[in-house]
């Protein structure tokens, strides 16, 4: 009788061990099923987020795209896109041409924003391609595209973007109509976007910066833009330059839209532009050296080609700055941007200036800045020959 006694009570005592071994065992359980279930998750995001953006981009509306492969990295809050490229619609012939086309797309949170309490996101582009082709025509009529694709962006990159890099890059003008075949190349292509979603704290008109350098041939394209992304209306500050490049590896350019070619001759141009309030003004400056058009011999084509080439090389020539030997203009372009102006009289003033007077200066001539927009002085020849509006 005591025995059993003695047993009832070692039951007893035991039952709140037992019940709490039980209920590790469950949540050891429950917690190893969601590490399995996050973990294939995890592995089945990639996926999910490729077929997603696939499909985004095989819907396209005048576009048609592919990913071969997404990556995540959770720890940092990113994704990379790798080997995507996207073809553009002909909207005439219906056949597709290589738009863009880029190694890695690198998308993350940047990290230094949210010590600002920030969210927003920075883009990293390798190796990137854009071919700016321009469509088959119909007649003289140019179809244009009707796909939104800051649309495709935003679908893919949520949060806002504040700062993007482009890194060995390449960007090509190519016009299919022409013969022979137009293709233009910028090459290493480094463009870095900063500060794009910023909020200025102490009222600075241009918060955000974009730099750009590039290749064209064997001269150095260097442009330089401070802007306000966040304004309504363009708000920029932006100055430019190409070095000395050869003008002979243009000659399918200037075969196919002027029906001329060069021996030889090397350009070198300067821009400044700035807008603000609805207004910009600037100027383009092209200076060519050295500029070599006629070649008189029986192979350099028909008849009227080298009259036409003898005509435009007698004017270059008459209008070169003969110690220089340089042909540059300057040429101011302002206004609004619904009604912007070419001051053409003042552009053939500096051709003449540049021939007879005194050459233009190889350089930027910091005359125009974000805070000198006004509408611009009529001298005699502006008033004289500025078109009466109707």
């Amino acid at each position: 009788m005591a025995r059993l006694l003695l047993l009832k009570e070692l039951k007893v005592i035991n039952m709140p061990h037992i019940n709490k071994t039980n209920s590790r065992r469950v949540t050891f359980r429950i917690f190893l099923g969601l590490i399995l279930l996050l973990i294939i998750a995890r592995i089945a995001l990639p996926y999910v987020v490729l077929h997603y953006a696939n499909q985004k981009l095989a819907k396209l509306d005048g576009y048609y795209g592919h990913i071969q492969d997404i990556d995540i990295a959770l720890m940092r809050g990113a994704y990379t896109m790798n080997n995507i490229y996207i073809d553009k619609v002909d909207s005439n012939s219906k056949e597709r041409v290589n738009f863009f086309s880029c190694t890695k797309i690198d998308l993350s949170v940047e990290w230094k924003a949210l010590l600002d309490k920030k969210i927003v996101a920075e883009v990293e582009f390798e190796k990137p391609i854009i071919n700016y082709t321009l469509n088959s025509t119909i007649g003289s009529k140019k179809e244009k595209d009707t796909t939104n694709f800051i649309t495709l962006i935003k679908d893919f990159v949520p949060l806002r973007i504040n700062q993007f890099l482009v890194e060995h890059g390449e960007i090509h003008y190519i016009d299919v109509n022409t013969n022979p075949l137009v293709d233009i190349p910028l090459t290493d292509v480094y463009i870095l976007g900063k500060g794009l979603t910023n909020q200025s704290e102490k009222k600075d008109l241009l918060p955000a910066s974009i730099v750009m350098n590039s290749i064209l041939y064997d001269g150095n394209l260097n442009v330089d833009v401070k802007l306000n992304p966040l304004n309504k209306v363009p708000t920029f500050d932006l100055n430019g330059t190409l070095t000395q490049t050869n003008l002979t590896y243009l000659n399918a350019f200037f075969t196919a839209y002027g029906n001329f070619d060069l021996k030889q001759g090397n350009m070198a141009l300067y821009t400044e532009f700035a807008a603000k309030e609805q207004k910009f003004k600037g100027y383009v400056k092209p200076l060519i050296k050295d500029l070599d058009i006629v070649q008189f011999n029986k192979e350099e084509g028909s008849p009227l080609q080298i009259t036409w080439e003898a005509f435009i090389g007698s004017t270059a020539e008459i209008f070169q700055n003969q110690p220089k030997g340089t042909l540059g203009t300057k040429i101011p372009i302002e206004g609004k941007f619904n009604s912007p102006e070419v001051r053409t009289w003042e552009a053939i003033i500096s051709v003449l200036k540049n021939a007879f007077i005194e050459a233009l200066k190889p350089n930027i001539d910091n005359s125009v800045n974000i805070n000198n927009i006004q509408k611009p002085k009529d001298n005699f020849f502006t008033r004289t020959f500025k078109k009466k509006k109707k």
